[in-house]
């Protein structure tokens, strides 16, 4: 399966046609690709300051994984938030990792990494949690909310595993698997497809309502 002919879920990651985002400036606290994708497809008004590598480390093995995802996000945010003057911009951070039975399946190192992580999954349902924060310098108003969506990866073959690994769409990815990649033996039994993109666009919308 090449990157050319792998099948795509764009259709899945378009705003409804009657959505209205939200006027107010964001600042993207994130180097991801993707979620600047998001944020351009729903229409936001957005700019873009990553946060140190720093601010994106650090795994406490009494955490659960709505917890670790929370915490990064709010860590992120934090870092961003003493970059901007005090304004009326909302600096926008998240932080996605896939979880089966516990154990967090975070962005794998290296291809065998990757293979480790697909087989371990196979024939089985996961979760992806994403942790969402939004914050105002200017008037101190924070929220952090965690989304969680359920897949499950179909079985597959050893040859439809190392065309997909060859494609080398598992770069970057939590849990090695982009859903907006369309492999086809992954499917979303529950909750937001573009959270599992790695920034959950209908929380997002709920959270600057309430913001």
């Amino acid at each position: 399966m090449s990157a050319e002919n792998t099948p795509q879920h764009d259709d899945l990651f378009l705003p409804p046609k009657d959505f209205v985002p939200d006027p107010r400036p964001i600042i993207l606290a994130s180097s991801s690709p993707r979620r600047r994708k998001l944020l351009s497809q729903y229409g936001y008004r957005f700019e873009v300051i990553e946060p140190d590598p720093a601010a994106e480390c650090g795994i406490c093995s009494r955490e659960t994984p709505p917890e670790l995802v929370a915490r990064l996000a709010f860590q992120k945010a934090a870092d961003v938030i003493q970059k901007i003057d005090v304004d009326q911009r909302i600096v926008l951070a998240c932080d996605t990792v896939a979880e089966y039975a516990g154990m967090v399946l975070g962005k794998p190192n290296n291809v065998d990494h990757a293979k480790e992580m697909l087989l371990r999954l196979k024939g089985r349902e996961h979760r992806v949690y994403s942790g969402l924060c939004l914050w105002s310098r200017a008037s101190a108003n924070r929220i952090i909310q965690v989304d969680c969506s359920t897949l499950v990866l179909k079985n597959f073959t050893d040859e439809q595993l190392d065309e997909y690994l060859a494609t080398d769409l598992w770069v970057g990815k939590a849990g090695s698997l982009g859903f907006q990649d369309g492999p086809p033996w992954l499917t979303l039994l529950k909750g937001s497809p573009t959270n599992v993109v790695g920034l959950p666009m209908e929380l997002l919308s709920q959270q600057l309502k309430n913001f």
